[in-house]
């Protein structure tokens, strides 16, 4: 049985490393989109990935894998951008960010491993286009909860959708990872 707590902090060091890299070259200039805008860059990549899965070819060099760790990398900046409730600080220091970045990647995983335990890592028999029609279908509850000034009657809120995107978006990755050795 493969360690799956091994597999997602692969995933978390891949997405820490491009996330952070992009940080030195465009700082947090992503400050200046509303959380509404981050959901819709979102959106645009997991579009792209399920194109790609239903045309079965990709006209762009890039495959899913980096737009899974944009999408990852997105939603951790939304989140960001909920925690800093509104503030008007564009620029936030390297480090500051990181680790940031670091608690809301914690949070997930966290999440991930309550979840686990509960659904006995059903995520694994999954296809990869299931996750990512789920992760379209959070975008849909996200779009529908900011349509709404973030009010919700009893579901959860913009946070924890974030959150569930981030976890299936390291699923997918990680089962990209498998199949890349199944290959071979």
């Amino acid at each position: 049985m493969p360690d799956t707590n091994k597999q997602y902090d692969s995933i978390i060091a891949k997405c820490t490393e491009i996330f952070s890299k992009k940080m030195q070259d465009y700082g947090s200039a992503w400050r200046i989109l509303r959380t509404s805008s981050l959901t819709d860059q979102i959106y645009i990549k997991a579009k792209r990935i399920r194109s790609i899965e239903e045309k079965g070819i990709s006209k762009v060099e890039e495959g899913v894998e980096p737009e899974f760790v944009g999408i990852v990398n997105y939603c951790i900046m939304a989140l960001i951008q909920l925690g800093m409730n509104g503030s008007d600080e564009l620029e936030i220091e390297t480090e500051k960010c990181l680790n940031m970045y670091t608690e809301f990647f914690n949070s997930a995983k966290s999440l991930m491993g309550n979840k686990n335990h509960d659904y006995d890592e059903a995520w694994r028999d999954m296809r990869i286009s299931s996750l990512t029609d789920l992760i379209l279908m959070k975008l849909m509850r996200i779009k529908q909860i900011e349509d709404n000034n973030g009010e919700t009657l009893i579901s959860e809120g913009l946070d924890a959708n974030y959150l569930d995107i981030i976890n299936y978006a390291v699923f997918a990755l990680i089962r990209l990872d498998e199949l890349k050795i199944e290959l071979k």
